[in-house]
């Protein structure tokens, strides 16, 4: 019998951003997942880090599983050329989909999105929904706003200290690679 096939989801914005780094993340991130036989779950747009990190995953022959909803096919133009191409109705539908067909979440650089994106796979883990691992791929110090803030929840008495255990920090693809790999073998 076969193993089932390890599957990450990937938030990241519709843009690519102020710096390159971001993009070059993307990239590395997607050919990094390919690589090690890992699909790629993610919001199947055709802009920004989303069709980088997609399509660096293509180029290496990595299996890619994008969700999109009906309103976004304009704004986001639906990328269909992946291995599993599905449209839902709303965002809330697309966020269960890629969440119920990843084994581990990822966040890159984005914006308000991807923040409505990995806040509520956390608020899931933080009352006991799933016990999936969240990773946060910090290039450049992109996100350390986000780690202050949620060190704000906890110092103000607004979250229990937990929550901050629930993400797993890497400054680097390399990292971000190491500790995805850990948490599936352990």
């Amino acid at each position: 019998m076969t193993q089932p096939q390890i599957s990450v989801c990937v938030f990241c914005g519709s843009r690519l951003g102020a710096k390159e780094s971001y993009a070059e993340a993307a990239t590395k991130t997607g050919e990094m997942l390919a690589k090690r036989g890992w699909r790629l779950v993610y919001g199947a747009g055709d802009v920004g880090l989303m069709v980088t990190v997609a399509r660096a995953a293509q180029e290496v022959g990595g299996a890619t599983f994008g969700v999109i909803p009906e309103h976004l096919f304009s704004r986001e133009v639906g990328k269909r050329d992946l291995t599993t191409y599905i449209v839902t109705e709303t965002m809330h539908e697309r966020k269960k989909v890629m969440f119920m067909n990843s084994d581990a979440i990822v966040l890159l650089p984005g914006g308000a999105g991807s923040l409505d994106e990995i806040f509520e796979v956390l608020t899931w883990r933080q009352i006991g929904l799933h016990g999936k691992p969240i990773l946060i791929l910090n290039t450049d110090g992109y996100w350390e706003p986000l780690r202050a803030l949620i060190d704000q929840f906890i110092n103000e008495g607004f979250a229990d200290p937990s929550i901050g255990e629930f993400l797993i920090w890497a400054d680097t693809v390399p990292e971000l690679e190491a500790a995805l790999a850990g948490t599936f073998d352990a």
